[in-house]
């Protein structure tokens, strides 16, 4: 995985709404606080646009979100908010400057439609954490401090509790995931999720349990739960049941499809729609580790750092150790030849 270069003092990052509208005022907090960290904030020309539920048509959302893809002082974009919208909008947008140029992407929720694309189309890292629409909730100040670290570069480590349902062990892998209904609905497209050899992160909000079965039926059947590393359930937030009970909690449902895969397995991370939304950077290697005092998530030395010209760079180390295998052979050959003599 490619890791975009972290945020110092000075840069300029963007806030785009690429799904729900967002008003001045619910982004206020977020602009002012991205201001104290000595950032310097440039919001999209739509950011504050309605069509709809929407912040604008689907040509406006993506037209705001691909001028910052493809502004070389924009250094990461923050999406405001999640909603529905960002798929609507993903297939009209080129990734070509970006892949030269990488630059963090933020958010959670909708907006694993953009995680899930950037890593499986590209390779580069993005970071799944707390959006604009969220710095004034009660208690999201561990939130938005985990997102600071995240886009500075700071060492992230997180701790949770135990649970009865989690499976104790200890394994090392690269990060991928979001919002599971999300996930579900890209099965089978281009954008479509990775996670062989992964560990795996789904978090959900206001689904019915029999529809959690559904996605985690799905799951199952395309075969993306057989060679997970291990699993990070966070958030299963404001879970819903019919008249006539599912007869499981979430967590139990999700337990029932993986218990048996012998990775190292959690639930409650806090991480998702709740209270706490811990920054998850997405396509780095992390340590997790599960016993029963708790949990233990650690994201290990960075990756590659791009820098302009990756795409190029990347391309140039396999020429250069081909040319470099016909070079050997031509002077082991010299040397035959000299002897033979």
């Amino acid at each position: 995985m490619i890791s975009p270069p972290f945020l110092k003092p000075g840069d300029k990052i963007a806030i785009v709404a690429p799904a729900r509208k967002i008003t001045a005022a619910e982004v206020d907090l977020a602009i002012k606080t991205f201001q104290q960290w000595g950032l310097k904030v440039v919001n999209g020309l739509h950011l504050f646009g309605e069509e709809n539920q929407y912040s604008g048509s689907d040509e406006e959302r993506a037209s705001d979100f691909q001028a910052m893809l493809d502004d070389i002082e924009i250094k990461a974009i923050v999406c405001a908010r999640g909603g529905y919208g960002t798929v609507r909008i993903i297939d009209k947008l080129n990734f070509n400057f970006f892949e030269q140029h990488p630059k963090w992407v933020v958010g959670y929720s909708d907006i694993t439609v953009l995680h899930s694309h950037i890593q499986t189309q590209f390779g580069i890292e993005t970071i799944h954490a707390i959006m604009p629409i969220n710095f004034p909730d009660k208690g999201a100040e561990p939130s938005i401090e985990s997102l600071r670290k995240a886009l500075f570069g700071e060492v992230l480590e997180y701790k949770n509790t135990s649970n009865i349902l989690n499976v104790c062990g200890s394994t090392t892998g690269t990060l991928c995931g979001g919002n599971l209904s999300i996930i579900y609905a890209l099965n089978g497209t281009p954008s479509d999720l990775q996670t062989d050899d992964k560990i795996l992160f789904i978090e959900d909000v206001d689904e019915y349990l029999y529809h959690l079965d559904r996605m985690m039926m799905n799951l199952k059947r395309n075969g993306k739960l057989d060679k997970i590393k291990g699993l990070i359930v966070g958030g299963l937030t404001k879970m819903n049941d019919n008249a006539v009970g599912f007869g499981k909690q979430a967590e139990e449902i999700i337990a029932g499809y993986v218990n048996d895969k012998g990775v190292p397995i959690c639930f409650d991370f806090p991480a998702g729609h709740g209270t706490q939304n811990s920054a998850l950077i997405l396509g780095r290697e992390v340590n997790l580790n599960v016993d029963n005092k708790g949990v233990s998530l650690l994201f290990l030395s960075f990756g590659e750092t791009a820098t302009s010209g990756s795409t190029f760079r990347r391309m140039l180390k396999p020429a250069l150790y081909f040319l470099g295998f016909f070079v050997f052979i031509y002077a082991v050959l010299a040397l035959i030849k000299l002897f033979v003599k």
